[in-house]
């Protein structure tokens, strides 16, 4: 049996673990509240990375959020998760999916477009350090 190519091989730990995406998709992301077509987005991502579907990110407000998680060669290089929101436009997943394909937080610089969308992550409830 031939030897399949190297980018069709199962994960080793010679390749590095590729970026993730996370979406919100409940209660503000992904419905009718928003005026964007979560079904294309979702799929346009996946084209791209693996993609996990949240019920809940916490950050309503800013919906749609999508958060682009580093992969190991990112984290490696000391980069965390970017939270992105108000991702309601076509060309905004373009500019998110060209940063992935690129190697996403820790490999490759984020494109500066990507500043506007920038948020905060959520701060956990009922962790005081009181």
């Amino acid at each position: 049996m031939p030897e399949q190519p190297a980018d069709e091989r199962a994960p080793t730990a010679d390749r590095a673990v590729p970026c993730r995406v996370v979406v919100c998709r409940d209660c503000c992301c992904g419905t009718v509240k928003v005026n964007a077509d979560h079904a294309a987005q979702t799929a346009r991502l996946r084209e791209i990375a693996p993609v996990r579907i949240s019920e809940c990110l916490d950050v309503c407000e800013q919906a749609n959020v999508v958060v682009v998680q580093p992969s190991a060669d990112g984290r490696a290089a000391g980069a965390r998760p970017v939270w992105l929101g108000l991702v309601n436009d076509p060309a905004a997943t373009e500019d998110i999916a060209d940063w992935v394909r690129d190697g996403g937080p820790g490999v490759a610089p984020r494109p500066e477009i990507l500043d506007l969308y920038l948020i905060d992550p959520p701060r956990r409830v009922g962790t005081s350090t009181s």
